[in-house]
């Protein structure tokens, strides 16, 4: 297409190009083409030229040097647990598979109420729609541009008004590190002309029974890049697990032998569980992967081999590198939450260092120091780590994982 229309050129002429559907079908489906939602899925020809897309109507789009990303904040405070109530036989944590599913419980288990700070909320619009017409500017490599959208298609995945507020949801069930602001945009501008009352702007993340939101406002309604996080906030199902249980699973988890595989540089559980998920029933390949996440092929390597590591996730060669959940991520992925997280945490223990670490923190009440995690991964003969600054880095992940299994604990129980 860029050779074809001379796409480059027109946009260092005029400082975009406007495509048609129509242009773009000629070699893909438009759906396809113009939904980036992270940075890192862009084609190269986007990413070499710092380029995003954006609807303009339901047949056209504005292809430029938008600054159309907005970058996850850090996860930051502990986890609020929370219950699904009992009568709701068809809601539970391992069957949030989709936006709805994990919006609907995120509703029945109370926690858009507390988070909206509403006391009665209802479920209204979703879905597609069109976004009537507006116009707003937005950052560009070196200008600002201005954007004339005229009822182009939207889709929001749930919608909550209570008295105060009307607010719309976008939901991941992946954990990415970015996403593209066109998704709360464009909804905030539909809405903003609609109704008198405030507009509440949410990004949802959930996997494995945990929700991350939040909160975000457009500092100026009609600049784009004025985005503005106002408050997150995370809660977690409650697992039922007990000090006690942790500690009889560290009793009687035996050790395995340490796979000759790179030791795991990887911080995040969340993910790593996250991937397990994606991977139920379906085998991805390592670019798949990279899409979902938002990762950089590095980073999607680290998880992957993370997974390997705890005997998760088996890995394909071929023309493609492709990763399968092995029988056993197969059989665990497929379990009863609290049963599943027990699963996950016996997967890290079967394995020396995560046992001397965890077992440490138990007999001594804190976390050892890094040096102290260091000694003990040298004690503990492991594959493909020789430098001392190696060391410290899989010091780190080490450190992650065993609070991971201590933020099990219901300290309620």
């Amino acid at each position: 297409m860029f050779a074809k229309y001379g796409i480059a050129e027109q946009i260092a002429q005029n400082g975009f190009y406007s495509i048609s559907a129509g242009q773009i079908k000629e070699f893909r489906k438009p759906r396809l083409m113009a939904k980036f939602d992270h940075a890192i899925n862009r084609p190269s020809i986007f990413q070499d030229s710092d380029l995003a897309i954006l609807p303009t109507s339901r047949g056209t789009y504005a292809i430029s040097q938008f600054q159309a990303y907005h970058e996850l904040e850090t996860l930051k405070g502990d986890r609020q647990r929370i219950f699904i109530p009992d009568y709701l036989q068809s809601l539970s944590p391992e069957g949030l598979v989709s936006e709805s599913i994990a919006l609907n419980c995120a509703y029945s288990c109370g926690i858009l109420n507390d988070f909206l700070e509403e006391e009665i909320i209802y479920p209204t619009v979703s879905g597609r729609m069109g976004s009537g017409d507006f116009s707003f500017t937005i950052n560009g490599k070196d200008r600002t541009q201005n954007i004339y959208v005229q009822n182009a298609q939207i889709e929001i995945d749930g919608a909550y008004e209570g008295i105060e507020s009307l607010a719309l949801f976008e939901a991941k069930g992946s954990l990415s590190q970015d996403f593209i602001i066109r998704r709360l945009y464009y909804p905030f501008r539909t809405w903003r002309e609609r109704v008198k009352k405030p507009i509440k702007l949410v990004f949802l993340t959930y996997s494995n029974g945990v929700f991350n939101l939040y909160l975000y406002r457009f500092d100026n309604p009609q600049n784009y890049n004025s985005i503005l996080l106002e408050k997150q906030k995370n809660y977690v199902i409650s697992t039922k697990i007990s000090l006690s249980t942790i500690e009889n699973l560290l009793k009687t988890v035996p050790v395995t032998i340490e796979p000759a595989l790179p030791f795991p540089q990887a911080n995040s559980m969340e993910k790593i569980i996250n991937l397990i998920e994606l991977l139920h029933n379906t085998p991805m390949e390592q670019g798949t992967i990279t899409e979902k996440y938002g990762f950089d092929p590095r980073q999607t390597n680290y998880y992957a081999d993370a997974g390997r590591y705890l005997g998760l996730v088996d890995r394909e060669s071929g023309n493609h590198v492709k990763f399968k959940l092995s029988e056993i991520g197969q059989r665990v992925v497929e379990q009863e939450y609290t049963q599943r997280q027990l699963s996950i945490a016996g997967c890290m223990l079967e394995h020396k260092v995560f046992r001397d670490v965890l077992r440490f923190h138990l007999e001594h009440g804190k976390m050892p120091s890094i040096a102290d995690i260091v000694k003990i991964m040298k004690d503990a003969n492991l594959h493909n780590i020789e430098a001392d600054t190696t060391y410290a880095r899989r010091a780190t992940t080490v450190s992650s994982w065993v609070n991971w299994i201590l933020g099990l604990i219901d300290n309620g129980i």
